[in-house]
């Protein structure tokens, strides 16, 4: 069997969680499958290293007992175990891929399975067409328009990535390339490197003077599943449990910048490229920028040197759309966009107070190590009932503690903070007088998503009144690949949160990345700031703030349109009552 990460472990386990709620057991039990697969996730070791060790204890595994340390080893065995196996043997495989359509739950899955046997999209889409849905109680006529506008959705997100999974992965097969003879350099292209929030496949190029060893290190990679194609200067493959394509280009050193720059994309910007080239009498291919009338290579080991041939500066990968980036490259006004380097604190993370993994001063510990000026701790409010969200006391008490702990000294200022439910009305889930204790409200919605445009953005604009509402968080809600943003006037609350002085989150878990480019340039142009946060609920998490900084960029962001680039003073009078 090939060997698995903790990524795919947490994957079954979650699986299984699912397949578990459709057969409606024991919510306790289907808990306890979630809590493992988080926590294996997030774990720094890769299990099965621990399994093999006997010298080592799964269990020390925060979350997993007796009984899930039993099914890892069955994992570990054969790939999969027996409750899993029991429940894959009452419903069918294809009911798991039923939970990405929004709209659907555990229980209208079991309902579909109970009444038609339909356990497959195909299924689904034909129950909706012929007006199957509404028959059944609790569905009706709008979940069927509402079920087959998300098939439509999802069949296009059919077969992509989260940024993070293609982000570890290029890491991963990089550095083993790299240990090929004669391997200089290996650089990921693509939607991977521009920094789309999913992608599609991975294309890494590789240059050197024996660069085509690269190409027989990378189909004999142990996560290596199928070899699609192996020529002499390219191999393409289907890479672990996913079966993601990985595209792997052995490049001449002269070519590397030329084709890097095509590869990287995207085939917006590649076109209107190509069109500048040859109006300045030049043809532009991976192969290098060439003098049209006597065919000669003018640039092409660099990106750098095929640009400014052009008459241009270089052009970020981020920013390489199509969206007026060749226009404010010739023209001087490409932004200096934000860096990671510039990010002084992470404003929104969860601890063990709701339903975080760490404690306040592990996660606070894990900031400083980051170099970090400043952190808030934004645990979840009572609203969220499943977290143990806080209530009104546990509030103030916790803003207590804090002002202690900032006394005694934790080489790390800590703000206090909370992540407070925007309730469907639009009124914040605390008392004011609760939350003016604290020193950073984040609202975020959690619930009621599928309101009517209208009514989110009332709701939304209703949030925004709150006095004490600083930072509106993952302001639409989306998760990627499973759950689209809600819908609402955003250039209407994005013009009152300006106003007020509210500032967006640009939340950085691979999960969200919310808010994206086109929204970020639309309140920006606004007026509105934002804050690049992580959401943490683990210190592993703190680090996936480059994937909001890349978020940030993408939405041509500098450094002070973030209010977290902020020194610690100069913030704290920004969010002062």
């Amino acid at each position: 069997m090939k060997s698995m990460e903790n990524r795919d472990i947490a994957r079954l386990l979650s699986e299984t969680a699912d397949l578990m709620e459709i057969a409606g057991e024991d919510p306790f039990r289907i808990r306890s499958y979630r809590n493992a697969a988080s926590s294996i996730e997030s774990y720094p070791e890769r299990v099965l290293d621990i399994l093999k060790d006997p010298n080592r204890k799964v269990t020390d595994i925060p979350g997993i007992g007796k009984s899930m340390a039993a099914n890892l080893q069955e994992i570990a065995a054969r790939g999969s175990f027996d409750r899993r196996d029991q429940l894959l043997a009452k419903y069918p495989p294809t009911a798991l891929e039923l939970l990405k359509i929004q709209g659907l739950g555990p229980k209208t899955i079991s309902l579909l399975w109970e009444h038609y046997r339909v356990s497959t999209i195909d299924g689904l889409e034909r129950l909706c067409q012929e007006q199957k849905l509404r028959v059944l109680p609790r569905l009706g006529a709008k979940l069927e328009e509402k079920i087959l506008r998300s098939i439509c959705n999802y069949r296009q997100r059919a077969g992509r990535f989260l940024l993070n999974f293609a982000d570890e992965l290029a890491a991963d097969l990089s550095g083993y390339l790299a240990e090929a003879p004669g391997v200089e350099k290996v650089t990921p292209a693509g939607s991977l490197r521009r920094g789309r929030e999913t992608v599609g496949d991975l294309d890494l190029l590789v240059t050197g003077p024996s660069a085509a060893n690269a190409l027989d290190r990378f189909v004999s990679h142990p996560k290596v599943n199928e070899v699609i194609a192996r020529g002499p200067n390219k191999a393409s493959a289907k890479v672990g449990f996913q079966a993601f394509q990985v595209d792997v280009r052995a490049l001449p050193r002269e070519s590397y910048g030329a084709a890097l720059q095509y590869f990287t994309g995207s085939k917006e910007h590649n076109i209107a490229l190509r069109s500048r080239a040859l109006k300045m009498g030049y043809t532009l291919s991976e192969y290098g920028l060439f003098r049209r009338d006597d065919n000669i290579r003018v640039a092409g080991e660099t990106e750098e040197e095929v640009y400014a041939k052009l008459g241009l500066a270089w052009i970020p990968p981020e920013l390489r759309e199509n969206q007026g980036e060749i226009e404010a490259a010739a023209e001087g006004r490409l932004p200096h966009l934000v860096e990671q380097r510039h990010i002084r604190g992470d404003l929104h993370m969860h601890t063990v107070e709701t339903d975080g993994r760490a404690t306040l001063e592990e996660m606070a510990a894990a900031a400083s190590a980051l170099g970090y000026e400043y952190i808030a701790i934004t645990d979840h409010s009572k609203a969220l009932a499943m977290a143990n969200g806080l209530d009104e006391r546990r509030a103030v008490a916790f803003a207590k503690h804090v002002k202690r702990l900032n006394e005694s000294g934790l080489g790390i200022h800590v703000f206090s903070g909370i992540e407070c439910d925007i309730r469907r009305d639009g009124t914040m889930d605390l008392a004011e007088d609760a939350l003016a204790e604290l020193d950073l409200v984040i609202g975020s919605v959690h619930s009621y998503m599928n309101l009517e445009p209208a009514e989110m953005t009332d709701r939304l604009l209703r949030a925004l009144e709150c006095p004490y509402l600083r930072i509106l968080g993952h302001p639409t809600g989306r998760l990627l690949l499973v759950r689209d943003a809600y819908p609402f006037d955003f250039d209407r609350v994005a013009a009152e949160a300006a106003r007020r002085g509210v500032i967006f989150e640009i939340n950085s878990s691979p999960e969200r990345l919310d808010l994206y480019d086109a929204l970020l340039r639309s309140a920006r142009a606004r007026g509105v700031r934002f804050a690049i946060s992580t959401d943490a609920h683990h210190p592993n998490h703190l680090r996936n703030i480059r994937y909001g900084v890349t978020m940030a960029r993408r939405g041509w962001l500098e450094p002070a349109d973030v209010v977290n680039t902020l020194p610690l003073n100069e913030f704290r009078k920004l969010i002062g009552k």
